[in-house]
């Protein structure tokens, strides 16, 4: 069974094949500047040259419509035939208050994500599109959504409720979501392998560090409280978000420029974080290119968004009480030793050290690692995130009728022999480069056996 998951956003659409006999993925890609002029698309298929290639995409129809031929191609596809294709997943950022799990997408659950989209006015009207093009491309396929607020939905009223007049949560649904949902339950089901803990007895930090940032604080394998919160603005500081600020400062810019309160949203969203710090850079490898340079707003950016981690991480860890585990994963989390090393630092005293040889070795999206030192009491991973495949396997289960809320499903990857095949092979070739990645391992038995066939 071929399985297609696609994550759009306002103007990109990220896609992977999957080969569910076979366990692999066996393309992925992403196309991006959609509704933007020079619109293109990046593809991979398992032994196939890699393509690039421009191509106008008005709307993501024209993108469904550019993936799905691309696939079908017979030099860089991966099948010969669309109706290879059995089911798709959808990611979808918000699902409100009505989805614990992910379900099968029908009109009534489209008329839900269409209802709640001013709560994701930058993702769900951008995820409803790619749905509505992939169910026209592929309309005889059932189609999932997997939604980014389902695994928070297990937070309890304390958490997720602001000091705002009630009738704005009663009557208007203003409550903290919290999201990269399909990111935390991964990394939290792998977290618990690694500790040898059944997933419900774990207690679990994880800063999930990108271009957006969030972190969740997990007891007992599921989620009681998250940094983002009605919208992915608050909490952390991002690539383009600004997180947690005084809510009294949209009102004071303003009053005080004459901005329209949509220009404040847009600034906030797409001009604040380290992008607003620095005044020109995003990327975090930027950041520290130039910090290391001698650029004070780079290394100020880097301090402020370690700082703010940090902040989190003591909350949490007063929230849990006790915490087995600090995991950091996404771009900068599985890359980004520096930000780990400002975020940890000076936590000894909660039981958090970092071994800074192993922190600084840790920078590979092939490897889950452990950075934290022999003597610290609580483990610190760096776990590379999966969200496609939590995407494909529930998709998988859904379409099979064996699907149901995490806490009453077991997924593949959090198996004790769960291997996964692609970044094996590729970590072999990281460590022929660099024999040091051994001594940070989380699972060298694992990682060192040959190679599963299928």
């Amino acid at each position: 069974m071929v399985i297609l998951t696609l994550n759009c956003g306002s103007s990109s659409l990220k896609y992977q094949l999957y080969d569910w006999e076979r366990h692999e993925a066996i393309a992925s890609g992403n196309v991006e500047r959609i509704t933007i002029e020079g619109s293109f698309i990046k593809h991979k298929a398992k032994g196939k040259p890699e393509l690039k290639a421009k191509r106008e995409c008005p709307t993501h129809r024209e993108a469904i419509d550019l993936v799905i031929a691309t696939l079908l191609d017979p030099v860089h596809g991966a099948i010969s035939d669309i109706r290879e294709i059995r089911a798709v997943g959808h990611r979808v950022v918000h699902g409100g208050e009505k989805f614990a799990k992910s379900v099968l997408v029908t009109p009534e659950v489209l008329d839900t994500f269409r209802g709640i989209q001013d709560l994701a006015p930058l993702h769900n009207p951008a995820n409803i599109m790619g749905i509505e093009a992939a169910q026209a491309v592929l309309p005889e396929v059932p189609h999932c959504a997997v939604m980014d607020t389902a695994w928070h939905q297990t937070m309890p009223d304390e958490a997720f409720l602001y000091a705002l007049p009630f009738d704005w949560y009663a009557n208007l649904g203003v409550r903290r979501y919290g999201f990269h949902g399909t990111s935390f339950l991964y990394t939290a089901k792998r977290a618990a392998v690694l500790l040898g803990k059944d997933p419900f007895a774990a207690n679990l930090i994880i800063a999930h560090i990108g271009n957006g940032s969030s972190i969740n604080a997990v007891r007992n394998g599921v989620s009681i409280d998250t940094s983002m919160g009605l919208t992915p603005l608050e909490g952390l500081i991002m690539g383009t978000r600004c997180g947690d600020i005084d809510p009294d400062i949209p009102f004071y810019i303003m009053k005080k420029t004459g901005m329209s309160a949509a220009e404040v949203e847009n600034a906030l969203n797409k001009k604040s974080g380290v992008l607003g710090i620095t005044e020109r850079w995003m990327d975090r490898r930027d950041i520290e290119i130039a910090a290391d340079s001698g650029d004070e707003r780079a290394r100020l950016a880097i301090r402020m968004e370690g700082y703010r981690i940090k902040k989190y991480l003591g909350a949490y860890a007063a929230v849990l009480g006790h915490v087995d585990a600090v995991v950091f994963t996404a771009g900068v989390g599985e890359r980004g030793p520096r930000i780990r090393e400002y975020a940890t630092e000076g936590l000894e005293g909660m039981g958090i050290k970092v071994d800074p040889e192993r922190n600084h070795l840790s920078a590979t999206r092939n490897a889950e690692t452990v950075i934290s030192a022999d003597d610290s009491p609580t483990k610190v991973f760096v776990i590379p995130t999966d969200e496609e495949l939590v995407m494909t396997e529930d998709t998988y289960a859904l379409t099979r009728g064996t699907y149901d809320i995490h806490t009453n499903f077991t997924y593949g990857f959090q198996l004790p022999d769960y291997v996964n095949r692609e970044r094996q092979a590729a970590l072999r070739d990281e460590i022929e480069k660099n024999h040091l990645l051994e001594k940070i391992l989380a699972h060298p038995a694992l990682d060192r056996r040959p190679l599963p066939t299928r």
